[in-house]
């Protein structure tokens, strides 16, 4: 049934949606914020404490008066109280402008550890856990030329998980990607560097080739083009693979994406407003692209089956002087993609997640946007991929990254996104939103 529905943004701030409203879940209550580091950046959820509730790391990119000073920036660990609410916002030092965390079991001892990409001090810091979700001082790994994202996974089939860098490039230095592999006790060897295009900003992991280990795709913003790069079987890799995309690739995502049970990539390119895809020929090469037409720079992109049929759909956001979009597009079943469909999100749109928000089976979106006032926009889907109006809940100033996961265990699944907070009055004092799943009575 359609109606209409007042929602309420940043307290005092109120704001008329229309909305129509399918289903009586995936509604959410007010933000709760929570203190973070400063500028905080991204945020990662899991149980890094074994009590079997979930928990928040946050890297915190701090300020170029930071970097010009050589102070170290910060991750904040938030733990739960086991009711969706957290405490305890712990400070630990990381390298220069953090811009990106990744959570996995690092010295195989059964408990989450942290893996942070410092991008101004061009290395990963390494924080082990000691069991209880408190951690080691954080040691620090040479990567390259300006880190941007970090990637777990056992990349030489030792049982243990290494790490995978993308270096954008800094101060004119040249982009690449970098390995470190696993000791074993979560310390690891000097890294290893692999050529890729310019400005590198997006690495993705799997199986390209289907031989049973990872393999490595790299979005480069600067070259108008992907890598991939295909593993040796030891970790190490061949040498990297140019397929051309459009303009400013951003964002890369791998899956089925014709069903024949190998990986293809789809990628977000910002500057040419559209998305290509890259069919996998079977044995981790590529077709050329094919074009698809998307909203106004896309920045994030995302893969799931949107209308129960089996196959894999693309979801892409972002925004430009037209407004800002979310773009649909349905998989046709063979790879090729119908129409895209545009949906309106929140200004600056940043980042997209997906996940059953409302508990009806089908897969909803959840999009951060970073202003004129900050925002979450949830799209609930009426099961056929197609999707209700967005409805938009305040977050904090300047949120750049979400997450969904089921935060109070009570089997829906929850908001958290990371604000930089950067304004006038408090700089980089950032922090981060946590919305909990609700009903409507």
């Amino acid at each position: 049934m359609d109606f209409s529905k007042t929602t309420v943004i940043h307290g005092a701030v109120r704001l008329k949606f229309q909305l129509k409203l399918a289903h009586p879940h995936g509604t959410f209550a007010d933000e709760v914020i929570y203190d973070a580091g400063d500028g905080a950046r991204t945020v990662a959820i899991g149980d890094l404490d074994a009590d079997g509730h979930l928990d928040l790391a946050v890297a915190n990119a701090g300020s170029f008066f930071f970097a010009l000073h050589d102070l170290p920036s910060t991750v904040t660990i938030l733990m739960n109280n086991n009711d969706g609410t957290f405490s305890g916002d712990v400070l630990y030092d990381a390298g220069l402008n953090p811009r990106s965390v990744a959570i996995g079991d690092l010295d195989c001892d059964g408990d989450l550890d942290l893996a942070v990409a410092n991008n101004f001090s061009e290395n990963v810091s390494v924080l082990l856990n000691h069991g209880d979700g408190t951690f080691t001082d954080d040691v620090l790994y040479d990567a390259g030329n300006g880190p941007q994202s970090v990637i777990i996974a056992d990349l030489n089939h030792d049982g243990d998980n290494d790490l995978v860098v993308a270096n954008s490039g800094i101060f004119g230095e040249v982009g690449n990607v970098s390995v470190l592999l696993n000791n074993g006790d979560g310390t690891f060897a000097d890294y290893m560097t692999y050529g890729a295009g310019d400005a590198p900003v997006s690495v993705a992991v799997d199986d390209l080739d289907g031989d049973g280990d990872h393999d490595l795709v790299v979005a480069n913003l600067g070259s108008d083009n992907v890598s991939v790069l295909l593993n040796l079987g030891d970790g190490t890799f061949a040498n990297n693979v140019f397929y051309n995309a459009g303009d400013g690739p951003r964002s890369v995502a791998i899956g089925d994406l014709d069903g024949d049970g190998d990986l293809d990539l789809a990628v977000a390119n910002n500057g040419s407003d559209n998305v290509s895809v890259f069919l996998n020929d079977g044995d981790g090469t590529f077709a050329d692209d094919i074009i698809y037409d998307t909203g106004e720079n896309p920045r994030s992109l995302a893969i799931d089956d949107l209308d129960g049929d089996g196959d894999l759909d693309l979801v892409v956001v972002g925004g430009g002087i037209s407004g800002n979009h979310i773009s649909v597009r349905l998989n046709l079943g063979d790879g090729s993609f119908a129409d895209h469909v545009l949906y309106n999100a929140g200004g600056g749109s940043q980042s997209v997640v997906i996940g059953d928000l409302d508990g009806d089976g089908d897969h909803d979106l959840a999009v951060s946007n970073a202003g004129p006032i900050g925002s979450i926009s949830v799209l609930l889907n009426y099961g056929d991929g197609t999707f209700a109006d967005n409805v938009r809940y305040g977050t904090g100033i300047g949120p750049s990254s979400a997450s969904i996961g089921d935060l109070d265990g009570d089997g829906d699944l929850d908001l958290v996104v990371s604000n930089s907070n950067i304004d006038f009055d408090d700089l980089m004092d950032g922090n981060v939103s946590v919305l909990l799943n609700g009903c409507i009575p």
